[in-house]
């Protein structure tokens, strides 16, 4: 059997705060900065989503073959990519609260904070 791709390919990748995510990962460059792109596949119902990774985020890429990566990707169950849509129509916002510091002039915080300057 030959060796799968670490680059492209399927792979169980360990990421910064113990987070592992598995799928079809491959190299993508995004204004000219690379980033590891990992394709979850749709597991348990869920649907498939996409997530890309900057190399300091990455701790270890395992590659694997596409049954082990799907059954990691079930069991490990990542939340897909949350959307952030802007609501539709115009919403106030609240009026911005002033602290008392905002109107203290230099050197005065510190003492309201009791900071003493050597």
């Amino acid at each position: 059997m030959a060796e799968p791709n670490p680059i492209g390919g399927w792979g169980i990748v360990e990421l910064f705060g113990h987070n592992v995510i598995a799928g079809e990962i491959c190299e993508e460059t995004h204004a000219g900065t690379a980033f590891l792109r990992v394709d979850v596949p749709e597991v348990n119902g869920s649907p498939g989503f996409t997530k890309f990774f900057g190399g300091a985020a990455i701790y270890a890429i395992t590659p694997t073959d596409e049954a082990t990566a799907r059954q990691a990707a079930a069991r490990l169950a990542v939340r897909p990519v949350t959307v952030w849509v802007v609501p539709d129509g115009r919403r106030e916002l609240p009026a911005p609260t002033i602290d008392e510091e905002d109107d203290l002039g230099p050197g005065e915080w510190d003492d309201v904070h009791d900071i003493e300057r050597t």
